[in-house]
């Protein structure tokens, strides 16, 4: 029978990454996957293929949610319905026959509760960026994690507002960024549209921990009218979407709703105190249709599963790369009939703060995200420009290297064209041929201006230059400047210097005559060039 919830192949990588790390000598690792990438299964999958391993010992899977708990319980049990697994949590404490236990983070941090169990052989933390706090570290270092029990920690994002992950975590083993999942279809791509509010003042929110102190927040967003701009965003980019508005208060979660029920949108709050049942029972809704929008206090950035999902409204700006991730992957998961997900950030007119921005969903660098652009467009068009610089700069580097070997003292002016100096009302010049990398030949003279010569032909730069060179020994024998002439190597003259202070040009402490010479040349020839309209290649 095939295995339920088969791994996909980039879930078994980390697998194969973790185990690899740990019979590498480290014990304490960490997987980062995108939100939607199945971190759960991950680790159930790794549970599952531990145990014959462990020696009679069992598994440990620590959390600090619910929802979290419910969730790896429960699809430990789809990946192996055979498996005991007990729950440790609260009055809960199903652990003296279970191969695999599920526990709370809070109730292991109570000594007793974490002395009863016993036997632990490998320990999997969700969500391991909170793993620094000290309730994480006293359970770890009971169970072992610092005596080398195997350590897996899972998360989306490993950063941490105030520091210490480092402690904790030996080395990221698997890493598998957001892009690649787009890519390969196991997210969705997300567009980006702002919502600026123009009395939205962010400056005067001050920083606490790394981020936006989030009650000052949550006083700017209600006194700015930021929540009714919202509502009216909603109805304008996504009256048909099921979506999910973060805010940094419960009161802004409340208002949020308030302001969307206003404008016809069916829209219910949650938050972290709110009674269990009820919380459940919107839930339940939102998943049912009967909400259209849910707003909440920071509680459904993890452990929150509702692939149909295609709107997040960031009403909670965030300094915290980490937190934004956490807000805008919930709304990446792929579902029927999901073309994309809708990112709505909210702004501020101006801001002191650096924002965290759709860019910073993926590790990689690609650039300012443009309005309308998807993540993956951004992405794309960052990469192409990215080549065609290097291009640029390949092609910049060859030309460099070939003037470079010419026996002629060739120079450039500030735009780019390269010229020889044959005498003080002559010179000749390079242009590239529209659309191709082949060079024409022009002369200057003060007399007729530009003119192209007999048998002007379009070459490749190697053979443009040796022609050139070669039409400008005929054209004036002995005037053009050698790179080698011996007076380059002189002081420079008062002459050359007074012409510079009238130009206007300045000369780098310890310039030889020859360079001075070549900064008077690229002037004079860039101001000759500036001012003609030269014709165009045939």
């Amino acid at each position: 029978m095939p295995e339920p919830f088969t791994p996909r192949p980039y879930q078994v990588d980390a697998i194969e990454a973790l185990r690899q790390g740990w019979a590498d000598g480290k014990n304490r690792l960490a997987v980062v996957l995108p939100t939607g990438a199945g971190k759960t299964v991950v680790f159930a999958h790794l549970a599952h293929r531990m145990l014959e391993h462990l020696g009679g010992r069992r598994a440990l899977v620590i959390a600090h949610r619910e929802e979290l708990i419910e969730q790896a319980a429960a699809k430990l049990l789809a990946v192996d319905p055979m498996l005991r697994v007990g729950i440790v949590k609260a009055q809960r404490d199903d652990h003296r026959n279970a191969d695999v236990i599920v526990a709370s983070v809070q109730t292991l941090a109570v000594p007793k509760r974490r002395e009863a169990i016993r036997d632990i052989g490998l320990v999997v933390v969700d969500e391991c960026h909170h793993a620094a706090a000290r309730s994480y570290m006293e359970v770890l270092e009971h169970f072992g994690a610092w005596r080398g029990v195997p350590v897996a920690g899972f998360t989306a994002t490993m950063t941490r507002t105030d520091g210490g992950l480092a402690e904790v975590w030996q080395d990221v083993v698997f890493r598998l960024d957001i892009l690649d999942m787009i890519s390969d279809g196991y997210l969705c791509d997300v567009r980006g549209k702002a919502i600026t509010v123009d009395t939205l003042d962010l400056d005067k929110v001050r920083t606490r921990g790394g981020d936006l102190v989030e009650g000052q927040l949550g006083k700017a967003l209600e006194d700015s009218g930021a929540l009714d701009a919202i509502a009216k965003a909603y109805v304008d980019h996504a009256a048909d979407r099921p979506g999910v508005v973060f805010t940094p208060t419960v009161a802004t979660a409340q208002a949020a709703a308030e302001s969307l029920r206003a404008v016809g949108i069916k829209a219910a709050p949650v938050w972290g105190d709110m009674g269990r049942e009820e919380r459940r029972a919107t839930l339940a809704q939102y998943e049912a249709g009967d909400v259209q929008v849910l707003t909440n206090c920071m509680v459904l950035t993890e452990g929150f599963d509702a692939p149909h999902t295609s709107c997040i409204v960031v009403a909670r700006p965030t300094k915290s790369p980490g937190l934004y991730v956490q807000m805008v992957g919930r709304g990446l998961r792929p579902a029927p009939g999901k073309r994309d997900a809708l990112l709505l950030d909210v702004m501020g007119a101006a801001s002191r703060h650096k924002l965290a921005s759709m860019v910073d969903l993926t590790a990689r660098e690609i650039g300012q995200a443009e309005e309308g652009r998807s993540l993956r467009q951004v992405a794309e068009e960052h990469v192409a420009a990215e080549k065609q610089r290097a291009l640029a700069a390949r092609v910049e580097a060859e030309e460099i290297n070939l003037f470079g070997s010419s026996a002629i003292r060739w120079l450039r002016t500030e735009d780019g064209t390269w010229f020889i100096r044959l005498t003080s009302a002559m010179f000749l010049f390079l242009i590239r041929d529209p659309g191709t990398r082949l060079y024409r030949m022009r002369r200057w003279t003060q007399a007729d201006g530009v003119n192209p010569p007999k048998n002007d032909v379009a070459r490749p730069l190697p053979e443009a230059l040796a022609w050139l060179e070669e039409q400008a020994k005929l054209l004036a024998p002995g005037a053009f400047v050698a790179r080698e002439a011996r007076w380059r190597r002189a002081q420079p003259s008062d002459k050359q210097c007074a012409l510079c202070r009238r130009l206007g040009i300045k000369v780098p402490r310890g310039s030889t005559a020859g360079d001075v010479a070549d900064l008077i040349d690229q002037n004079r020839v860039g101001r000759v060039l500036s001012s003609l309209i030269l014709p165009a290649a045939a």
